[in-house]
């Protein structure tokens, strides 16, 4: 799905004017500002009701447009850069002066991405600023994959929304930090971590939650649903009767499962639409929810299931 042109052109002069828009991308839409623009980055702050102290990804058009918010990139994010960009990886790097504190939320780094979405290549390619973007959802909520679910929630909060279809990937992105130089996973997400070690050649370590964030996605509790949900092991033998069961793959009830077709790239795609639809009934029973094999994209699958399930 292509937007016309006058919404391409709004949507430049909405950022421009200091304004929020809705951003497709592959991973979920964005809720996306001028990252150079202060003022505007905290409108994002104040309209997903986000905590200061958890900061955000700024997208970018172009690999080399990297310069213009980060520096001192090490050798190994530059080889993952040429090998998974455009696409569901965030690099944190050490961010350049140019980068507002408020969108690091005071930290030195900066968490950046190329998106792999037509749309938003077209409108970040035609900025003369990159853009902040985190999930165009309220804090903690489930993050949204359709135009529809920006509109839902964030109608007043926004100038427009543009559509750019369903996203194809469905979770957002791996994001990956260099601490001494090496790859640690911060958090899990489009990007398996077996194809950063094939590309890095060693194991990447995994350093996920934190109640004092270093990248987004590190909070844990997140991705939440009003429904309460339990979860249940992969494999494991499903709950007595009378218990509402999502399993991950049921072959002879597909739609009602986690994944249509028993892949991991199938549930998701559907784990953030399916976890909005149980808050049509959001005081009914509990929802037992199977998790998804625990390798590539069912890890991040897990750690979104894990956050949506958490109680604080």
């Amino acid at each position: 799905m292509q937007p016309k042109p006058s919404e391409l052109i709004a949507a430049r002069a909405a950022l421009r004017a200091g304004r929020l828009i809705g951003l497709p991308t592959e991973t979920v839409y964005g809720l996306a500002a001028n990252a150079f623009d202060p003022v505007a980055v905290a409108r994002i702050f104040e309209a997903k009701r986000r905590p200061y102290f958890d900061p955000l990804i700024v997208h970018i058009g172009r690999s080399s447009d990297v310069h213009l918010v980060a520096r001192e990139i090490p050798e190994d994010a530059h080889a993952l850069m040429k090998a998974f960009w455009p696409g569901p990886l965030t690099l944190v790097l050490q961010k350049q002066l140019a980068v507002p504190d408020l969108v690091t939320s005071g930290m030195d780094t900066v968490a950046v991405r190329l998106p792999q979405h037509p749309v938003a290549l077209e409108l970040l390619q035609s900025l003369d600023f990159p853009l902040a973007a985190p999930s165009a959802n309220p804090f903690g909520y489930v993050s949204p994959t359709t135009r529809q679910h920006v509109l839902d929630q964030l109608t007043d909060e926004v100038a427009l929304v543009l559509d750019g279809g369903p996203c194809t990937v469905g979770v957002e992105s791996t994001i990956v930090g260099f601490p001494k130089g090496r790859a640690t996973v911060l958090r899990l997400g489009g990007l398996s971590v077996e194809d950063l070690e094939a590309c890095l050649g060693y194991t990447v370590p995994t350093q996920l939650s934190s109640s004092q964030p270093h990248s987004p996605g590190q909070l844990a509790s997140h991705y939440a649903p009003a429904r309460a949900i339990r979860l249940v092991e992969h494999g494991a033998v499903r709950p007595e009767n009378g218990v509402t069961f999502l399993p991950f793959f049921n072959e002879e009830q597909p739609t009602f499962s986690l994944s249509e077709d028993g892949t991991t790239a199938s549930a998701a795609t559907r784990l953030f639409g399916l976890l909005r639809q149980l808050d049509h009934s959001p005081d009914g029973p509990e929802v037992w929810i199977e998790k998804a094999p625990e390798s590539g994209l069912g890890r991040a699958i897990n750690d979104r299931l894990t956050r949506a399930a958490h109680r604080a």
